[in-house]
């Protein structure tokens, strides 16, 4: 380690761009399962189906249980040209914090023959502030002229644009799938239920700053993107009960991690709403989670990071490079890692 701390390049590793999944499989349990063990220092595979295996009764299991927004809308100018909107987030009383593309002279986009969206401000984060009618009326607008919007690397249209939705999703607010939960199937979730496993609930709206790699070049300077969460009481308690009957905490993605630990910053977990852009790194003390199952990640991300301060850097590379040699297939409709 140098003066700077951790440099950004020790989370780095060569992806293929052929490895980067472009479409889910089916079913959705029929991935591949990497397990790493902080343990014996060992990675190897199984099939996801397997997850039962280190799964034992009295484990509670946490899950997302957020939807993914139709957030990326297509506008006009008053003029006539087009206009992308990506909506990120609400602020309340109509006001939305959005991506623009380009941006509308004169502060106006037009939704259909209908609505009006008003130009407020531009942030320091070069994003925008719009204002809709009504707080009503960007779900209505979503759900008439709204897209679910796909990450990035991902370039091929989906046949169900449902499949990028966990089968838990209710809670409207996404920009982005919890993609750990993807892989279970409701006949997998029975089965857990059936081997004496609580599967417990909580929410955390996903951003767009799961996608971005990590820039600065020590770890530190990284500023992580803030994200909406709400732990509820129920699940709490039942991961208060497990801990005191010597039980483990499996959290399924890195998104349960941040909330259920965001919870716990005190040194208690409580029940919790607000916003969390807790930044997880090595040297971290977990203060909740006992195991994690999630995907296979982007290099220099901030989850790249978060996995490290779980299993060690030199485990997660060893198992990374595992997954590249042994061809896994990478990213939201990728393969699962569970560390164990």
């Amino acid at each position: 380690m140098t003066e700077g701390g951790l440099k950004t390049e020790l989370f780095n590793y060569h992806l293929p761009l052929e490895l980067i999944a472009q479409q889910p499989v089916e079913p959705r349990d029929s991935s591949r399962l990497l397990v790493v063990d902080r343990r014996q220092r060992q990675v190897f595979e199984t099939g996801f189906a397997a997850v039962l295996n280190w799964l034992e009764e009295g484990d509670i299991l946490v899950i997302n249980d957020t939807k993914v927004m139709k957030a990326r809308l297509f506008g006009r100018k008053p003029t006539g040209g087009k206009v992308e909107i990506f909506l990120l987030h609400s602020l309340g009383g109509g006001d939305w914090e959005a991506l623009l593309k380009p941006y509308p002279q004169g502060g106006v986009v037009l939704l259909g023959e209908e609505m009006k969206i008003y130009l407020q401000e531009k942030t320091e984060r070069g994003t925008f502030i719009m204002r809709f009618p009504s707080p009503e009326a960007a779900i209505t607008a979503m759900e008439k002229w709204g897209e679910t919007p796909l990450p990035p690397y991902i370039k091929e249209p989906l046949a169900n644009p449902e499949r990028y939705q966990t089968i838990l999703a209710k809670e409207h607010g996404s920009t982005a799938a919890p993609t750990a939960a993807l892989h279970f199937t409701p006949n997998l979730l029975q089965a857990v239920k059936e081997k004496g496993v609580q599967i417990v609930n909580f929410t955390l709206h996903m951003g767009i700053g799961s996608f971005r790699p990590i820039k600065a070049e020590y770890v530190a300077e990284h500023n992580l993107s803030a994200e909406f969460y709400h732990l509820p009481a129920e699940t709490v308690a039942a991961v208060q009960a497990a801990k005191a009957r010597g039980s483990r905490v499996v959290a399924c993605g890195t998104d349960a991690v941040r909330a259920l630990e965001s919870a716990a910053l005190t040194g208690e977990i409580k029940p919790s709403s607000g916003w969390t852009n807790l930044f997880i790194v090595p040297g971290y003390r977990f203060k909740v989670i006992d195991r994690i199952i999630t995907n296979l990640h982007l290099p220099r991300s901030s989850h790249m990071v978060l996995i490290s301060a779980f299993a060690s850097q030199e485990l997660v590379m060893q198992a990374y490079a595992y997954a590249v040699r042994e061809k896994f297939r990478f990213l939201s409709f990728g393969d699962a890692t569970l560390l164990i």
